[in-house]
């Protein structure tokens, strides 16, 4: 078959949307372009099983929506499959209703987390022929094709469709299958260098991403909506055997500096250590870079500094709030008294950890969320902490929050496009206007003079010069996504 994995541009007074960053979804004024790591091993997968793949990401192509549709429909593939979520799935309902008008023969399909939670919507909103209901929706995406080229005599697990006008319910995917069986990622089919530049994360460039685990071992969070895709008693990674040397062909092969595993927590354990020890054992930890994400209080100073050893360098860590009633209410499994530890044991062996944070909980006060900003300003002042993403809490369909919140009647709306991080979208003790300010406020705690001092001290080459000025970029951008505009179309 003809398949077209596609991004199709947005277009919005809000900036570029991150379509593809992994769990949640924004509209940035400094575009980013991450890379999407599912879609992208469905493209190889199919690939791999003879079928004709393109990887259409016009965002990251930076395409008008007119250029890129008059180009798909151009291709005429037999199917095309879109990555939808939340904030945007309204405006895909309209790209699949042109697509269908322009190509009534071209299969259309949509996956995702919010398709996931909410398959049968999309079904009733929207002319879309197939909707993939579950987190392994690349090996889904290939048995679809595959069934539909009369390669596979069943329909796969996790299909909605229609049969004679009826919406048939496809149940759920099932996630046990082995990751070791995907192929590597084919880098060339999915135009790799376009998400490697442009990325606040990587120092050292070109940079990629790779995937170990799916995908959290933890998987409890109850505001996370990939806990939707991917519960954590389904967790399974690839083994440290494959992992390493896949990691030697994107160093040798392709000459990537830098390397962030978008696992949502890297296996820790026995596997860390022995995927650790065979990096060093290759000599890949003085030839790249590499990052991870990691909870508080799971790592031992041993293994915090094995981590350093092998070459890691950005420590990305969830912390979302330091009140211990928004952490348990969250399910982080997490103890306040367990974040600054973490982070001195993280900066101790060396490393450069980034944390997480999020504004506007229901529940908290604004002495709540002060205190958490008041943590972050103290973390950086005193060199514990090197960089930070804060966002507005927004509970999405599928997740236990949002449930939560629509048992309590908190929600203010089920407008899904307001689901963007721009606005909250539910009832709290502290007004919108005030959610938007200590946002802000989280991102201007890393601006007081000893940290910026130490940024300035810690300068010993281009490459760190280079990054502290995308840093200032993306700091910038982030305090500019302000606009609550909805003056914009479905392009």
């Amino acid at each position: 078959m003809k398949i077209s994995v596609a991004y199709p541009p947005l277009s919005s007074e809000k900036g570029t949307p991150l379509l593809t960053q992994n769990r949640q979804f924004q509209w940035f004024t400094n575009p980013t372009y991450i890379y999407p790591m599912v879609p992208a091993y469905a493209a190889s997968l199919l690939a791999a099983r003879g079928h004709d793949v393109s990887f259409d990401d016009g965002i990251a192509d930076e395409k008008r929506y007119d250029d890129f549709m008059r180009e798909l429909v151009a291709k005429a593939p037999d199917l095309v499959a879109m990555e939808t979520k939340t904030p945007v799935v309204s405006r895909h309902w309209k790209i699949v209703a042109e697509l269908k008008k322009a190509l009534p023969n071209t299969v259309v399909v949509l996956m995702g987390d919010h398709v996931t939670a909410l398959p049968r919507e999309s079904m009733e909103n929207s002319p879309v022929d197939f909707v993939i209901c579950g987190g392994d929706f690349d090996f889904i995406l290939a048995d679809l094709a595959d069934h539909l080229a009369g390669k596979l005599a069943e329909m796969p697990a996790g299909v909605w469709r229609r049969e004679g006008g009826e919406i048939v319910d496809g149940g759920v995917g099932n996630l046990t299958h082995n990751l070791d069986e995907l192929p590597y990622i084919d880098r060339k089919l999915t135009k790799w260098e376009r998400y490697a530049y442009k990325n606040g994360n990587f120092k050292y460039t070109p940079g990629t991403y790779v995937m170990a685990g799916r995908d959290c071992w933890w998987g409890r969070c109850t505001f996370c909506s990939w806990t939707t895709l991917f519960p954590g008693k389904t967790y399974r990674t690839v083994s440290p055997a494959r992992h390493v040397a896949e990691i030697e062909h994107l160093v040798n092969d392709l000459g990537v500096r830098e390397i962030f595993d978008d696992s949502g927590c890297f296996p820790r354990g026995a596997w860390l250590e022995e995927f650790c020890h065979l990096l060093i054992a290759k000599g890949l930890h003085k030839k790249v870079v590499l990052g991870c994400n990691m909870r508080v209080g799971e790592l031992t100073q041993d293994q915090w500094h094995l981590l350093k050893k092998a070459n890691f360098r950005f420590i990305l860590i969830g912390l979302e709030s330091m009140s211990q009633d928004t952490l348990n209410r969250l399910k982080k499994g997490i103890q306040v008294s367990q974040i600054e530890e973490t982070m001195r044991m993280a900066k101790k062996a060396g490393l450069e950890p980034h944390i997480t944070t999020m504004v506007g909980y229901p529940w908290e006060s604004r002495e709540d969320a002060r205190r958490t900003i008041d943590f972050a300003k103290s973390l950086f002042s005193r060199g514990l902490l090197n960089t930070l993403q804060a966002t507005i809490v927004v509970p999405y369909p599928g997740t236990p929050l949002f449930e939560e919140a629509r048992q309590n009647g908190w929600l203010t709306t089920e407008n899904w496009d307001d689901y963007d991080m721009r606005m909250s979208v539910w009832k709290s003790p502290i007004s919108n206007a005030d959610v938007l300010q200590f946002k802000d406020e989280l991102y201007k705690a890393a601006l007081s003079p000893a940290f910026i001092i130490r940024k300035i001290m810690s300068i010993r080459d281009l490459d760190d010069i280079k990054f502290l000025a995308r840093a200032a970029s993306k700091l910038l951008g982030h305090l500019l996504n302000k606009s609550r505009a909805k003056g914009c179309d479905c392009k």
